[in-house]
């Protein structure tokens, strides 16, 4: 794709989010001054930040953070390190964390960040510099009770690691729950790494009880094998589903029979690729229209389009990225009966999980890994349960009663504020 089509797509996916919370506040009675308010986000920095490279030279980076609408409480969201980062993505991206937190009750709103680099190009040193800078550039709007950091993509728990030390020495005295995804050294939350994975895998097996299909035996098509994906796969799996079909950016893979998941999970590298090493691959592409259950895509925007949609043999859509099926083929897919849960539904056990490990950080007593399961799953269920009968009552798609829920909160809490 080249960078024109690239900014393109970025610009669309803001549009399209601005086009679907114009239609659920209409729906939910409010005024055009309240959707003047949420369709941007409230704050928005841009920042460069020097690197001293280990060649000797300096290099400069771009980086952003979007700060959608605090009303309800402090920005959350994830920082993202990664060559076609764009400040309309960025943007879009905050809303659809605000819509995450208002889903599924928690007291944010949307934030995000990210850089323009390319991280696999980068040595260990120079990611560390980068991250310490980024945390230097933005200080003066983010902390515990303003705008509260997460991993995203190609960031983990070292680089919240980095930045959490790099606001400790800068704010000393409330810096362990600045910045939440960090090591279980440093007070993160068990679960929290396959959180995003976990709350997908509640939001297909509720979609499949409603549509009648049994896991055991279920046929799983993937798109996307990083973090994500590759939790996902493993977790069908061991649900006793069968995994047809996984992508990673290099090309697919699909066995009609099931592919050895256990296998494809020790070669991956990484980033989470493992394609490379077979030769009988397909496309991305391709893999989206072959035949299965449930179609999960786990990797980048915009992958079921108008063009497309009219292929896909699946009876359940979960999407696990952030905007994959377009609004033109959430249409097409719903006039043929095909099940979609949408984004902000689906991935919202990543923010979740995040603000448990943030809970835990303020009260200083932490959690084992199976109460922080089981309160995702109280939360999840509730929330795929209430989004499901409000798109039944209302007669619309899954995706704008999840915007219905998900604006209401923070429009409300404008509302109580006097903003509009």
């Amino acid at each position: 794709m080249d960078e024109s089509a690239s900014r393109t797509d970025k610009h669309d996916v803001l549009s399209s989010t601005q086009s679907i919370i114009h239609t659920a506040l209409t729906k939910l009675g409010y005024s055009e001054e309240m959707y003047e308010l949420l369709k941007e986000p409230i704050r928005m920095m841009t920042v460069r930040i020097p690197v001293r490279m280990d060649d000797g030279s300096t290099k400069i980076f771009t980086g952003y953070r979007a700060q959608h609408n605090d009303a309800v409480g402090p920005t959350k969201g994830g920082v993202r390190f990664h060559p076609d980062v764009t400040e309309t993505e960025v943007k879009a991206l905050s809303i659809w964390m605000s819509l995450k937190a208002g889903i599924v009750n928690l007291p944010y709103g949307g934030g995000k960040g990210g850089i323009i680099c390319d991280p696999r190009n980068m040595s260990f040193r120079e990611v560390e510099r980068l991250s310490r800078g980024y945390v230097r550039a933005i200080s003066q709007i983010v902390g515990p009770t303003k705008d509260i950091p997460a991993p995203d993509v190609f960031t983990n728990s070292q680089i919240m690691a980095w930045m959490l030390d790099e606001y400790s020495r800068i704010r000393e005295f409330d810096s362990a729950n600045f910045i939440t995804g960090k090591p279980l050294v440093l007070g993160g939350s068990h679960g929290r790494e396959s959180a995003t994975a976990k709350g997908v895998t509640i939001c297909v097996t509720e979609a499949a009880k409603k549509q009648g299909i049994d896991m055991e035996g279920a046929r799983v098509i993937i798109q996307g094998f990083g973090n994500a994906g590759s939790f996902l796969a493993k977790f069908m799996a061991d649900a006793g589903a069968l995994v047809v079909g996984i992508a990673d950016a290099y090309g697919a893979l699909y066995d009609e029979n099931g592919l050895d998941i256990d296998y494809l999970l020790d070669r991956r590298d990484s980033f989470g690729t493992v394609t490379k090493l077979f030769k009988d691959t397909i496309s991305n592409a391709e893999l989206l229209e072959q035949e299965c259950d449930i179609l999960v895509p786990a990797a980048i925007e915009n992958q079921i389009t108008s063009q497309n949609a009219k292929n896909i043999k699946a009876s359940i859509v979960v999407e696990a990225a952030n905007g994959p099926t377009t609004l033109e083929a959430t249409k097409i897919l719903s006039d043929r009966g095909i099940l979609l849960v949408p984004d902000v539904l689906a991935s919202s056990g990543g923010v979740t999980v995040s603000y448990f490990e943030w809970v835990q950080n303020n009260q200083g007593y932490y959690w084992s890994d199976e109460e922080v399961e089981g309160k995702l799953q109280t939360v999840l269920v509730e929330a795929f349960d209430h989004i499901y009968q409000l798109a039944k009552r209302r007669k619309v798609d899954m995706r704008l009663a999840a915007y219905m829920v998900g604006v209401r909160r923070m429009a409300e809490a404008s509302r109580f504020r006097g903003w509009v």
